[in-house]
């Protein structure tokens, strides 16, 4: 009788148990299909993913008094002078600055004002830093002939995620103009300078020197091609705050060829920010990294703007802005040079420094309020 009894106790436990499986199963599939949905949405989560971050600064000025401080152990060492604001530009997917002196390299001699060659060095501190856009179309490219601009050429090729533009070593290279994509965002950048300091190259690839019927040229080639055209442009008066007009003429043009965004380098001087329709116009940044004296040429700024794709519209929004400052000791030998964003500044550092920053901020945004003055 005994057996009987467990015989019948198992039919409702073997029912349970198929029902459980069951349940399993039905979860199972209730999680692949939630799983698939995730799938299903991914493209939507990959429009988010259209859209990179830019920042822009001025000029890497080298005098000697900078790469004197640089000289440590028998090599140079520029990567201290851009350790307080490297977490900021690294922050950035593109981050842009003019190379104002050209990167020789030591082998050829270094020199200072007013003909320049640099430690090539520099290049590494600021591509540690976060730089991966550089122009090097400027009025002292061509300081130490054709020596120096191969060597520096050569430099930069080596650098593969680095777009650098106005200077190169062959017609092929000046003519095949580099488009990259990021985020599903294509870019370019061209460089022109509007002086070469009385200079002529001997070659005419070596740099890109500014007139209407080249740049007309070299933007029909990318623009359609690209959602984001930059232009850097070194032009205007040198430690000059205003606008000039050749400057506004060149940046009217350059607006009516479809340039998204112009940046200007070349014063040593902060000058206003403005837009020409849709054209994002950044007149001078000023200096970046210098050994000039006077506040004036010490401090630079910077500009950061979003750059979206959707649907293939791009827009270029949030255009913000913050001031740096080059600091160093001057007890008869400049040393200790350090590039501060101005939120981080103290009286000790800088004194006076909300003053200083409330007045250069005005001369940014003196033809523009769409501009966001960053607080420090």
């Amino acid at each position: 009788m005994a057996k009987k009894k467990v015989k019948l106790k198992r039919g409702p436990k073997i029912i349970l148990s198929l029902i459980i499986l069951l349940i399993v199963i039905c979860l199972g599939l209730n999680i692949k299909n939630n799983f698939s949905k995730e799938k299903e949405e991914e493209p939507k989560e990959q429009e988010k993913d259209n859209k990179i971050s830019l920042v822009m600064v001025g000029d890497a000025l080298i005098h000697s008094s900078v790469y004197d401080d640089a000289y440590e152990d028998g090599k140079y060492n520029f990567y201290k002078m851009l350790d307080p604001i490297k977490s900021y530009i690294s922050s950035f997917d593109l981050a842009f600055y003019n190379q104002e002196t050209v990167l020789g390299g030591v082998s050829l001699g270094l020199s200072s004002y007013p003909a320049f060659n640099s430690p090539q060095e520099v290049g590494d501190a600021f591509i540690d830093a976060g730089f991966n856009l550089v122009s090097l179309a400027n009025n002292h490219i061509l300081d130490k002939g054709s020596k120096a601009i191969i060597s520096a050429n050569n430099y930069w090729s080596k650098k593969k995620d680095v777009l650098t533009s106005g200077s190169y070593n062959s017609l092929e290279e000046r003519n095949n103009i580099v488009i990259k994509e990021m985020n599903g965002i294509k870019y370019a950048l061209l460089a022109y300078t509007t002086t070469t300091n009385g200079l002529t190259p001997a070659k005419s690839y070596y740099v890109n020197i500014y007139d209407e019927e080249t740049v007309k040229n070299d933007i029909e080639k990318v623009r359609d091609s690209v959602d984001v055209l930059l232009v850097s442009m070194h032009w205007g008066e040198e430690y000059n705050n205003d606008i000039i007009p050749k400057q506004k003429e060149i940046a009217n043009y350059l607006a009516s060829l479809g340039v998204d965004i112009i940046i200007g380098t070349h014063p040593h001087v902060i000058e206003p920010i403005d837009y020409i329709g849709d054209t994002l116009v950044i007149y001078s940044l000023g200096n970046f990294l210098s050994g000039q004296e006077g506040i004036d040429r010490l401090i630079g700024l910077m500009v950061a703007v979003d750059i979206e794709k959707k649907e293939d519209k791009v827009t270029i929004s949030n255009p913000s802005t913050m001031l740096t400052y080059t600091y160093y000791k001057n007890n008869n030998v400049k040393t200790d040079f350090k590039v501060y964003p101005f939120n981080m500044l103290n009286n000790s550092i800088l004194n006076g420094y909300k003053n200083y920053y409330n007045k250069y901020m005005s001369i940014v945004t003196a033809r523009t309020d769409r501009v966001v003055v960053l607080p420090i």
